[in-house]
């Protein structure tokens, strides 16, 4: 790892130094973690690498999977499925937890499910869903366990597409719902958008009057925090009332995630408080503008010896609020870089410290292409590489 000082591009953000002191938040959540993804600072977490049940927020994987599918084309929103018998009977009557309130034979949308699935937790939703896409449940599992590992989720495990309580075979963490739930927002914005942020859906009919059944979204920060817009409840009795949470302020993005509580409205009132703690107690500080050049990277067996580091987005770090204190960066990557590179490549780190605070590591990308070189700047490179 070869590491570059950058300092002259912070001289103004190192201006009037003070002593930052991160804010304290206390929570009786046994497990929580809080990360700011514009800068990727994580302002709090509390066991967030002990494995879990996640109860029905294992949903977002579902969703997750099925958004994948949509974006690729494999899959169509208004494709419908049919709600087999045997699938209804199981995931039917006050025994199957939450539903959607589907029927038997009813042929339902991949749109449709997706809202019973995201705004009413929809155990069956889930199911149908599944076995429209895969053939059958466990089938569906074995596609999301495959893309939990390519996002990175190298500490959880899906049992089943709904996260009902099955001996143990699905956990996962608070970090990786946090990954999860950050993977969701940038992959899929649009979808995310347009399912997670929706307060209430109508589907099924009573018995008896047949009128319609309209529930309400469970995220408890919708109404009650702005900017929020998702993602996922979760609750049972082994694994108490957990939330997956997003919220989003003048630019600024949070994901939280709780999990342990012990009510409904105790979940409701620590997450409304720990998003509110992560806005108001930290701030954004900007350190380099979207284009700007940091330094230069050796580069190996380019058309040229070197490349330009420049911020793909505006960057900045996540500071306590009120602060201006003292911050050191340095340019970090795997070196020298081998060619060929495009332009717009993630290729180096900039690693920003500041005391009491953890360290943040912003994006750079190439500047610019870097070819492969031919045989004689090869041959070149290997001369002068001989003489030092």
């Amino acid at each position: 790892m070869r590491s570059l000082l950058a300092a002259p591009v912070f001289a103004v953000a190192f201006a009037y130094p003070t002593v930052a002191v991160a804010p304290q938040f206390q929570t009786v959540a046994p497990v929580a973690y809080l990360e700011d993804l514009s800068s990727g600072a994580v302002l709090f977490e509390r066991d967030a690498d002990r494995r879990m049940p996640p109860a029905s927020m294992a949903k977002m994987m579902t969703v997750y999977v099925a958004f994948d599918l949509l974006k690729k084309g494999e899959l169509k929103l208004d494709q419908k499925f049919t709600v087999r018998p045997e699938t209804w009977r199981q995931w039917h009557g006050p025994q199957a937890g939450s539903t959607m309130f589907l029927s038997a034979n009813e042929q339902v949308s991949v749109g449709d499910l997706l809202n019973g699935i995201v705004v009413l937790s929809g155990n069956d939703a889930c199911v149908v869903l599944a076995e429209g896409i895969s053939g059958s449940e466990q089938a569906f599992v074995e596609r999301m366990n495959r893309k939990a590992q390519e996002l990175g989720l190298t500490n959880s495990q899906f049992g089943t597409s709904n996260g009902w309580p099955d001996q143990g075979r699905t956990f996962v963490t608070a970090r990786d719902l946090a990954k999860l739930a950050k993977a969701t927002i940038q992959d899929h914005p649009q979808l995310y958008k347009q399912f997670y942020s929706r307060r209430e859906f109508t589907w099924g009919k009573t018995l008896g009057s047949g009128a319609a059944i309209t529930q309400q979204n469970r995220d408890p920060l919708l109404g009650a925090v702005a900017g929020a817009d998702g993602l996922k409840t979760g609750h049972t009795e082994e694994a108490g009332y957990g939330f997956t949470g997003s919220a989003e302020q003048n630019g600024r993005r949070l994901v939280m995630v709780m999990a342990g509580l012990t009510s409904f409205n105790q979940r409701r009132e620590e997450s409304i408080r720990f998003m509110d703690w992560g806005f108001r107690a930290w701030q954004a500080k900007p350190v380099v503008a979207k284009g700007r050049e940091v330094t230069t990277a050796d580069v190996q067996g380019g058309d040229s010896s070197e490349v330009g580091l420049v911020a793909p987005k505006q960057l900045t770090v996540t500071l306590p609020a009120g602060a201006a204190p003292e911050m050191a960066a340095r340019v970090v990557y795997q070196g020298p870089i081998k060619a060929p590179i495009k332009a717009g490549q993630h290729v180096a780190d900039l690693v920003v410290t500041s005391p009491d605070v953890p360290a943040q590591r912003l994006p750079l990308v190439a500047a610019n292409d870097v070819e492969e070189a031919g045989f004689f700047r090869r041959a070149w490179n290997g001369l002068f590489s001989f003489f030092g």
